[in-house]
């Protein structure tokens, strides 16, 4: 497969009963979201799991996600996100809503990029999330007693 010729595909045989789909995605998307967010998001380990792997009959690794920036994997989605906005959607800046590591992420991304990002979470988000959203840079808004409210 050359880079960009063809849709990334889901086999079948690899993850279930999913239906072999094709996705909107080209392997030329993926490359060009690596180069964005190169520099922002750390290079994480895969872990062998040997339990996981007998559950399943195959080898199986985690990727070790929780040692990114800011602990999970939504940092990569904000950054390539945050990267592919025009100067003037930067200086209106961003808003999301979330109760925890998507809000982290977009803060890091918008403040790693000079953007300005409201984050709204909802009432019960903890108290550590919010802090930690605050910590990389963003407003932080609570309102809704479910999550739903918040958006």
């Amino acid at each position: 497969m050359t880079e960009g010729s063809e849709y990334l595909k889901v086999p079948h045989d690899v993850v279930g009963d999913i239906p072999n789909t094709e996705c909107p995605i080209t392997i030329s998307d993926v490359y060009a979201a690596s180069k964005r967010i190169k520099g922002y998001a750390y290079y994480t380990a895969l872990e062998y799991s040997n339990t996981i792997s007998k559950k399943v009959g195959c080898k199986t690794y985690l990727k070790l996600e929780n040692l990114q920036k800011t602990g999970s994997f939504k940092v990569r989605g904000a950054v390539n996100k945050i990267a592919t906005l025009t100067e003037e959607e930067k200086k209106r800046g961003v808003v999301a809503a979330s109760a925890g590591n998507h809000a982290q992420g977009v803060a890091f991304a918008s403040t790693s990029a000079g953007c300005k990002a409201t984050i709204v979470m909802p009432e019960f988000a903890s108290t550590a999330k919010v802090t930690a959203t605050r910590g990389y840079g963003a407003e932080v808004v609570l309102h809704g007693k479910v999550f739903d409210e918040s958006l």
